[in-house]
């Protein structure tokens, strides 16, 4: 059941309002927005229905992180969370469709995983994406959570060059220990695809890593969305304080 709608933070022109999706309505604004990013503009192959929708099987679990534009009152950006209790109800993690997640299993139960993060592309100017990871920052002190996972993923139009070269440069410097290392189910043959191009690293996958958080291991291939998928996880007590402050307001 979703939770009442709960105001996590606004920006100072009061533009934008974030909050948790209170009604079906509200999560239907957050599937049209997916659709329109993932399908639309990226080509993502999704189970066809005719309200022109982005859902999955996880979608009933999970409480969705809105992002309205109250000028417009257009919902243009989403985050999908999935909380310990609900995955235990999922049967588990979406991650799991694509990484072998054993080696976490010790954190489960502090462990959230989000998702399906999205932004509408006349919004893309840094602003939207920071105010969905101060609710996300907020849910998961709010909640004592310690533990955050999910998938960064980056686009493989280019045929993967760009991924690989992205995951060839940063894990080193960002490779979580080896307790915490995951396996993919389908890898992306990296090493092969390394051609030494400059990189071009997407905003999420950079706000990730300058908010502290670890890659886990090898990328995998999504193939219905054609993107090389980057297990990342970021304990609360590692959160950068300096960016979360200056950027999340924390």
């Amino acid at each position: 059941m979703l939770q009442q709608q709960t105001r996590v933070v606004e920006s100072e022109k009061q533009q934008f309002t974030v909050s948790l999706a209170r009604t079906e309505s509200e999560v239907r604004e957050a599937q049209k927005l997916r659709y329109k990013v993932f399908v639309e503009e990226m080509g993502a192959r999704v189970p066809s229905n005719p309200d022109n929708l982005d859902v999955d099987d996880f979608d009933r679990y999970c409480e969705h992180l809105l992002v309205r534009d109250n000028f417009s009152g257009e919902v243009v950006g989403t985050y999908r969370i999935l909380s310990p209790e609900q995955a235990r109800q999922a049967g588990g993690y979406y991650t799991e469709g694509e990484f072998d997640l054993s080696r976490l299993n010790h954190l489960r139960d502090s462990m959230v995983e989000v998702g399906r993060s999205c932004v509408h592309p006349d919004y893309r100017n840094g602003g939207v994406i920071t105010l969905l990871w101060a609710g996300m920052a907020q849910y998961m002190l709010k909640n004592n959570y310690e533990y955050l996972v999910g998938c960064a993923s980056i686009s493989m139009a280019d045929g993967g060059h760009n991924a690989a070269n992205i995951y060839n440069k940063i894990k080193g410097e960002a490779m979580c220990p080896a307790e915490w290392r995951v396996f993919p189910n389908c890898a992306l043959p990296y090493a092969a695809l390394v051609n030494g191009a400059d990189e071009i690293v997407p905003p999420l996958v950079k706000g990730y890593l300058r908010l502290g958080a670890f890659i886990c291991g090898d990328p995998a291939w999504d193939p219905d969305f054609n993107t090389a998928d980057l297990m990342v996880l970021l304990p609360m007590s590692r959160l950068n304080k300096r960016y979360a402050k200056h950027f999340l307001g924390m």
